[in-house]
């Protein structure tokens, strides 16, 4: 399992807002919700949207292109469970942001 990169700090992040931010090579969407945190791919799979800049109501955030609709806890298409996003574990500590990948067991 990869190790948990520093995105930033608390402060960083508005909430209800998405941030993109590299973590292993990749773009990661943040969401901050109040004291919740969560990660998902950045990349919209039907054609490359960053899910960062998407408007954010609730759980979900819209694909800002082609609005396709992702469940920011877990990553799911809102219209067919079937397709997700990858999700990445978050934590917070002393006011910092950490995501890591999460593990193919997970």
């Amino acid at each position: 399992m990869s190790e948990y990169e520093n995105v930033g700090n608390v402060t960083d992040f508005d909430d209800n807002v998405g941030r993109a931010v590299p973590v292993d090579g990749r773009m990661v969407a943040v969401f901050r919700k109040g004291d919740q945190w969560y990660a998902i791919d950045d990349l919209c799979p039907h054609m490359g949207a960053s899910l960062a800049e998407g408007h954010v109501e609730n759980e979900t955030v819209t694909c800002p292109w082609h609005a396709w609709r992702f469940c920011i806890k877990d990553g799911t298409w809102e219209d067919n469970p079937r397709t997700k996003v990858d999700c990445f574990d978050i934590k917070v500590e002393d006011g910092a942001v950490w995501v890591r990948e999460k593990s193919a067991a997970e």
